[in-house]
């Protein structure tokens, strides 16, 4: 049967449609998630997808529950363009988000009634969306950082929508990672509580755990907005990994993570891979980012008190 998707806020901020990571080969990036992470790609399979109005490449590709969209700019990369920029400022880097959303305009007038800037596909201020109008990108400024894609659209051909999703997110479960489920994305901040009441206030996201990582040397913030859970974490230390990238790149999207069954069968599967990983504590490893094409990725067979999406 297709995924159940739970929904936040009045609005109906329902699936995480994907996670976009850009570098500068988007099928180098693709056969990274494909042959490591034992992901299945339903765009770009044989040939990457190119935009021209966009001027880049990219892929789709699942793991478990988390859409993955590889992208690159063609290269040399246009500086005029939105993906040419992005990849000319910060590289090989985690990029943005995007959430499906039942009522798109309702959620423009919340968010514009709230001071938050929305752009328009292809660039330009929205004033009020129209009924044409698929999707757009609040401001990073005004969402701390996050780089955002509302759409009321679903992806074409997502295996979540299918009929055969139940049967098919079992080939994680007995990959040698061992993956359960996709767990959080990551955003680093400066100021947690400023972060939190944009999300919670402004986004009507609901609030799941908060505390202090020791081993990550950070405050946080659990948040569920839609059928994701999203982290929001300022740094403590600032020679720790989050408080170099926060002080490099500011509030900006930071890694990804996920629930693991066995982490002593993920460290010798992602070993045979020539993968890297750093060991934070019993239960918790995350991957050196010079082999995970900048970003860090966290595997962990912790729980999360309140998750909403613990089987």
């Amino acid at each position: 049967m297709k995924k159940t998707v739970k929904k936040t806020g009045d609005y109906g901020i329902g699936q995480m449609i994907h996670v976009v990571h850009m570098s500068d080969d988007a099928e180098k990036l693709r056969r990274f998630y494909e042959d490591v992470l034992g992901g299945l790609v339903y765009m770009g399979v044989d040939e990457v997808n190119y935009l021209p109005v966009e001027d880049r490449y990219a892929t789709l590709i699942m793991i478990n529950d988390l859409c993955i969209e590889t992208m690159a700019p063609k290269m040399p990369a246009d500086v005029t363009k939105p993906v040419g920029k992005f990849y000319s400022k910060f590289g090989e880097h985690l990029h943005s988000v995007g959430y499906k959303v039942d009522d798109l305009a309702g959620l423009a007038d919340r968010l514009l009634e709230k001071g938050v800037y929305i752009g328009a596909p292809g660039g330009g201020k929205i004033e009020k969306l129209d009924s044409e109008t698929t999707y757009f990108y609040p401001s990073p400024r005004d969402t701390a950082g996050l780089m955002v894609e509302l759409c009321k659209t679903d992806m074409p051909n997502d295996p979540r929508d299918l009929e055969t999703w139940s049967s098919q997110v079992k080939q994680w479960r007995n990959h040698p990672l061992t993956i359960e489920r996709f767990t959080y994305v990551t955003l680093g901040v400066k100021d947690l509580e400023a972060a939190v009441k944009i999300y919670v206030d402004t986004m009507q996201a609901v609030p799941v755990e908060d505390g202090v990582d020791d081993d990550m040397k950070a405050k946080f913030q659990t948040l569920q907005l839609g059928d994701c859970l999203l982290q929001l974490a300022e740094p403590l230390e600032a020679d720790s990994d989050l408080g170099r990238h926060v002080a490099q790149w500011g509030n900006m999207i930071y890694s990804l993570r996920f629930k693991v069954a066995d982490i002593e069968s993920a460290k010798a599967w992602l070993a045979t891979k020539d993968v890297r990983v750093h060991e934070l504590r019993p239960g918790l490893i995350v991957t050196d980012v010079a082999d995970s094409f900048g970003a860090p990725i966290f595997f962990s067979t912790e729980e999360i008190e309140g998750d909403p999406f613990a089987s």
